[in-house]
């Protein structure tokens, strides 16, 4: 029978984890998942340069060894020819030194040659390692390199992301404005001064269309009659005082037209 508490503890593990995931921020995650990758290229290279190191150590340690059996090579040889050379001189004592000398050469030379041997077998191992070792860290640069555009892509989105919901909550914000009722509003004022006038032109119609409209206009008509027959008395009037007035100057201008010929006939004379 399974444990409750170790169930429920994993359930409550599980569910933080949930909300974790949930309200994670998108840049702190991509910044992890950046540190993820550079650390995982990090360390294939460190292998690598370990695997490569290997090699190096190895091709040194063979070249080290070469030289060795090389040395004891003509240590040998020398060694021989001085035996030879002492045998021939009749110092037999001398010569088996020297054979002795020699065969201790030709000893350290076997064991050289012998470690030779494994070295070379080893660092074509370690060669071949080496290889797939640079190899993977080439790959592993490449597929960092594009986790990299991928990354900045995200980034790239995510803040994109966060201007279209910036602006939706605006658009949200928006139209969840509502309309103050103490201010009226330009649809409420047009509507009453609409009303206003409209009732105006109606109660201007009804008074045209009424019997005291029509005797209104009625008596205006014969005002404007009437106001038009004594403008022409006062006209003929004017005309009247004005012939009278011609008349009597005329009168007046013969009456000094005698007395000036009167009084011109006396000074001729």
């Amino acid at each position: 029978m399974a444990n409750p508490f170790s169930k429920g503890w994993k359930y409550l593990m599980q569910s933080l984890d949930t909300k974790i995931e949930e309200n994670a921020d998108p840049h702190v995650q991509i910044q992890q998942a950046t540190e993820a990758a550079r650390k995982q290229h990090q360390q294939i290279s460190e292998s690598a340069a370990r695997v490569i190191g290997n090699r190096n150590q190895l091709e040194m340690k063979m070249n080290r060894l070469q030289q060795d059996a090389e040395k004891l090579a003509g240590n040998a040889r020398t060694a021989i020819q001085q035996a030879d050379k002492a045998a021939a001189d009749g110092d037999q004592a001398k010569a088996n030194e020297l054979n002795q000398t020699a065969e201790l050469f030709a000893s350290q030379l076997v064991t050289v040659e012998q470690q030779l041997e494994e070295t070379k077998q080893l660092y074509s191992g370690a060669e071949e390692a080496a290889r797939q070792a640079q190899q993977q860290q080439q790959q592993s640069a490449a597929r960092l390199e594009d986790q990299m555009a991928q990354i900045n892509q995200l980034r790239s989105q995510v803040d994109q992301a966060k201007m279209q919901e910036a602006t939706a909550n605006s658009m949200q914000q928006m139209d969840g404005l509502v309309q103050n009722d103490d201010v009226p509003t330009l649809d409420n004022v047009r509507e009453k001064i609409e009303q206003r006038y409209a009732q105006a032109l109606g109660s201007q119609e009804l008074v045209e269309n009424s019997v005291q409209g029509r005797m209104t206009e009625i008596e205006s008509a014969g005002n404007d009659m009437r106001a038009s027959s004594r403008l022409e008395e006062i006209r003929a009037q004017l005309n009247a005082e004005n012939g009278a007035n011609g008349a009597n100057a005329l009168e007046q201008g013969e009456g000094n037209g005698d007395g000036t010929g009167e009084a011109q006939g006396e000074l001729e004379r």
